[in-house]
């Protein structure tokens, strides 16, 4: 995948860019700063409501939350939508979790977090390409097929400022960094590092407890 001009992925080792972004659960910013010094952070960048694997990340880090605070390290995502429209969501799908709203996806390009350019070669490999992220399927299905199977099993009607997302921001990717107290990047990762089979995948419980363990005490 050829991918739109912006800095390379932040890796471990780096300092982890600073931010301040509105707080999706209550009228307030919050910024990377708040952590530095206190705690380690699990940072998801994420894209709008409109995408159907960031959803199913949303649910699945609201389990995992709980555990990586018994290891002293807190959560925040990052979605890529008004927090207006954000509030609005989760009102109807509360989480625990700390949630921020960044529409411009400001944080994804200070990160370094790929933005593929569309080219028609692009275009026939989400055609071509089968996956099934949370193996929720009975078997692999092209990009977009899987996409609407799991909006249609969600039952997730889009408004308008999803569409005016999806419209701005397709077909940025996400990623998922672990960020010490000092605010250093420990651990990193990128979808569809791989290539677009990797498209939708999150990483996995294990994958993120075992990172959070490994962090410097």
């Amino acid at each position: 995948m050829s991918m739109t001009e912006m800095r390379p992925p932040i890796t471990p080792g780096e300092p982890a860019p600073d931010f301040t972004l509105p707080a999706v659960d209550r009228n307030e910013t919050v910024s990377l700063a708040d952590y530095r010094g206190r705690t380690p952070v699990f940072l998801a960048l994420l894209v709008g409501l409109w995408c159907p694997f960031c959803r199913r990340a949303i649910a699945q880090m609201g389990g995992t939350e709980g555990k990586l605070k018994a290891l002293g390290v807190e959560t925040l995502g990052v979605v890529a939508t008004p927090p207006e429209n954000a509030r609005l969501y989760f009102k109807f799908r509360p989480t625990r979790m700390r949630l921020a709203a960044d529409p411009q996806l400001s944080t994804h390009r200070a990160y370094g977090v790929p933005r593929p350019t569309v080219t028609p070669e692009l275009m026939q490999a989400i055609e071509t390409t089968r996956i099934n992220p949370y193996g929720e399927l009975p078997e692999p299905l092209p990009i977009m097929e899987v996409a609407m199977a799991m909006t249609k099993q969600d039952g997730y009607v889009e408004n308008d400022t999803d569409k005016g997302d999806l419209e701005r921001q397709w077909p940025q990717l996400k990623g998922q960094f672990l960020i010490d107290r000092d605010g250093i990047v420990r651990w990193a990762n990128i979808e569809a590092a791989e290539g677009l089979s990797g498209l939708g995948k999150f990483p996995s419980d294990e994958v993120i407890l075992g990172a959070a363990r490994a962090l410097p005490r």
